[in-house]
């Protein structure tokens, strides 16, 4: 037989086959189906001498990346580098270094004590929704691991074990710190890059090395909270006026810890279900922000007035109403959502987490929100001090002292200015970058905003006697028409009181008419005729 015809009849063989398997996939009943892939699987498994473990991407549902997956895909990163045809790179440590990984459906060899493995990556796709208008494609990656079944302790127990620890350590290594916002019910991300540190944040050194104390402590008590039966979880509340360094803290905490960032925005998110998949989806060593919360939601207390109105309005239209399209595009996130969000169930499913909020008027606030357990530490951010302004001077002009601190430190206990209005007169003004021209811009502001300040004590002051002599007219008005009216009262009880006079002499006279006598009231008669009749008696 001629190879040409050889090969006529294994592409005959290979066709029949294709053809017959169709057939039966496509005509034969699905039990019948899923009982001959369960034993020829088992069939297989006598003759195949290979294990296969797969290690997935998320875990529970998309409720959370798998840490082992990370790991697994740190520790390949050399390894595909050197056998791999298709890599992916990422940059990490602010574009200074290049980390690279297989691509999908990639295969790299390992060897571990002499024992050869194999690593594939791949993914599963599921199919879309036809009837959406943004289909979204669902992918499920993997990494799969092909062993010989005689080596299946030393790979289950040694092998994976120094994989996830050598997965860890390398990803400690390239850590790239990233700052994350949400999109629906996802977060996006961005590389975080913020400079802001401790030593260059306006503040008093006590407080700045209270607040650095109280960090470090948290993120080395990992045993501590276990041992109380608490989530490993702190919660930090800075408030304060705009521009007093709210948001530069919050990059200063996450410089300090080389923690990642996740600025929520409550409005984009749908309701609370959604709010609590974004929890799950946040890493350990994190940073939970959200700023200006008293604008985010209607979370300031005003639950029982709100409740109240409502009552009002369905007493005064009974009739239900239809929800209005606007609503429904809102946020339905409620305030319990954000309670359990911050101190609930779903708060432990992470540890090492940081929660702030930030907000321009914590007397907003609902108290339940900001109880000591949820916002374990409140951090006032106030105007501008003679020391903040030292530190402002040290990091804008490099000076430590001059001949114009003591000006601009009499000024600033007379006057308010934030840490960002001083910042923006330490700027430089000049190509030289003079000192004394960004001083003098200094002291010329605080000036005119100590005399800005008088005049509107001033007018406040004015305002408030003018308020005090309209209250006390009024007071006055009311005084005079409650006597007015007085008067007038006393004046109709006497008219009636002449009136009632008046009508009992006419009854009077009237009895004298029509009987010659009058009862005076007390059964005695007052005429002539009853009195002599009563002397001849």
């Amino acid at each position: 037989m001629s190879p040409a015809d050889m090969f006529t009849q294994v592409g005959s063989v290979i066709a029949s086959v294709m053809f017959a398997w169709a057939m039966f996939k496509q005509y034969c009943p699905y039990s019948v189906q899923e009982y001959f892939d369960k034993y020829s699987k088992r069939a297989f498994t006598f003759v195949y001498p290979y294990i296969q473990i797969s290690f997935n991407e998320f875990t529970g549902d998309r409720f959370m990346r798998s840490e082992a997956y990370s790991a697994i895909e740190n520790y390949l990163g050399s390894r595909s580098s050197t056998q791999a045809k298709r890599l992916k790179a990422d940059v990490v440590k602010s574009s200074q270094s290049v980390v690279l990984s297989m691509d999908d459906y990639e295969e790299v060899d390992d060897e571990f004590q002499g024992v050869k493995l194999k690593w594939a990556s791949g993914k599963h796709i599921s199919k879309t929704q036809s009837f959406s208008f943004y289909p979204v494609t669902d992918e499920r990656k993997y990494y799969k691991l092909t062993f010989h079944k005689r080596h299946r302790q030393l790979i289950l127990g040694d092998y994976l074990n120094h994989v996830l620890k050598e997965g860890n350590e390398i990803k400690v290594r390239n850590r790239q710190r990233k700052l994350y916002t949400n999109s629906g019910s996802y977060w996006r991300h961005v590389v975080f890059q913020h400079p802001a540190s401790f030593e260059t944040l306006a503040m008093e050194a006590e407080r700045k090395q209270e607040i650095v104390d109280d960090l470090v402590i948290f993120s080395k008590a990992e045993d501590f909270y276990a041992r109380i039966g608490r989530a490993w979880k702190r919660g930090y509340l800075l408030f304060g006026p705009p521009g007093t360094g709210k948001s530069t803290m919050i990059a200063a905490m996450a410089n300090l810890l080389n923690y990642d960032i996740y600025d929520l925005e409550l409005t984009a998110v749908k309701d609370n279900t959604e709010l609590r998949k974004l929890l799950i989806e946040t890493t350990t060593r994190s940073i939970i922000v959200i700023e200006d919360i008293d604008c985010s939601l209607d979370l300031t207390g005003q639950r029982k007035k709100k409740k109240e109105e409502e009552g009002e309005r369905d007493e005064k239209d009974p009739k239900p109403k239809l929800p209005k399209e606007e609503d429904n595009k809102q946020s339905q996130v409620t305030l319990s959502g954000i309670l359990n969000f911050v101190d609930g169930l779903w708060s432990a499913c992470r540890g090492e987490r940081l929660i702030v909020f930030t907000t321009n008027f914590v007397e907003k606030l609902d108290p339940a929100l900001i109880r000591k357990g949820r916002m374990d530490k409140h951090i006032e951010l106030s105007y501008c001090s003679f020391e903040a302004f030292q530190v402002l001077a040290k990091n804008y002009l490099l000076l430590e002292s001059h001949h114009l601190f003591a000006r601009i430190q009499e000024l600033l206990g007379e006057t308010k200015m934030t840490p960002a209005e001083v910042a923006e007169h330490l700027m430089p003004k000049t190509i030289s970058g003079d000192a004394n021209v960004c001083l003098e811009s200094l002291i010329g502001a605080l000036e005119k905003a100590k005399e800005d300040a008088i005049l509107k004590a001033e007018e406040e002051a004015k305002e408030k006697e003018k308020e005090s002599a309209r209250l006390k007219a009024e007071e006055e008005a009311k005084e005079k028409a409650k006597a007015e009216e007085e008067a007038k009262e006393k004046a109709k009880d006497e008219e009636e009181a002449k009136e009632k006079d008046s009508s009992a002499g006419e009854n009077a006279k009237k009895q004298v008419k029509d009987n010659g006598f009058c009862d005076n009231g007390n059964g005695e008669l007052n005429n002539k005729e009853s009195k002599q009749e009563g002397f001849s008696h």
